[in-house]
């Protein structure tokens, strides 16, 4: 979808250089303001054909802004982002793997967790049952879900009531 900005009147190559009709080279006229001096040779629409000189022949062109339909900006997508409701990801205790490795996974797969949390989040789950790793966005929490059972842990998420 195409939009003319400068609310003039929006020509296609086709309509602009077809010889055939003296309506389109009329509707060019009317469309673009151009200065013409008497020693710049002429198009068949005539038209100034050069843009150098002193009168100048360049013509101005409408300024084209596409649109894709259905798209949203970038704005829309970081406030829908925004609102999205937090998602929690929670570790369940098991009996199979090791404390030692349960942190060093946790470490892996959460970006930014620190040797101290990863500690504090086994500890919590060993000795509760289960312990929250993370809140954040649902896609997220589903990526994160999906990597600490691909390491063996017992996981899951859950909406977070209170947010972030």
């Amino acid at each position: 979808m195409e939009t003319a900005i400068c609310g003039r009147i929006a020509l296609s190559p086709n309509q602009v250089l077809s010889p055939k009709s003296d309506i389109i080279s009329v509707r060019w006229r009317q469309a673009f303001s151009f200065k013409r001096t008497m020693d710049q040779p002429r198009d068949s629409h005539g038209l100034s054909a050069t843009g150098s000189g002193k009168g100048g022949g360049l013509l101005e062109r409408p300024i084209i802004e596409k649109t894709t339909p259905g798209r949203e900006s970038e704005f829309d997508l970081r406030r829908s982002r925004k609102t999205a409701p937090p998602y929690r990801v929670i570790l369940h205790n098991d009996n199979y793997n090791k404390r030692e490795y349960v942190v060093q996974v946790l470490m892996k797969v959460i970006p930014g967790m620190t040797l101290d949390n990863a500690v504090n989040i086994m500890q919590e789950a060993h000795y509760n049952g289960l312990s929250v790793v993370i809140i954040c966005a649902q896609a997220d929490a589903e990526e994160h879900c999906m990597q600490l059972r691909g390491n063996g842990l017992l996981s899951s998420i859950e909406p977070a009531s209170g947010g972030c």
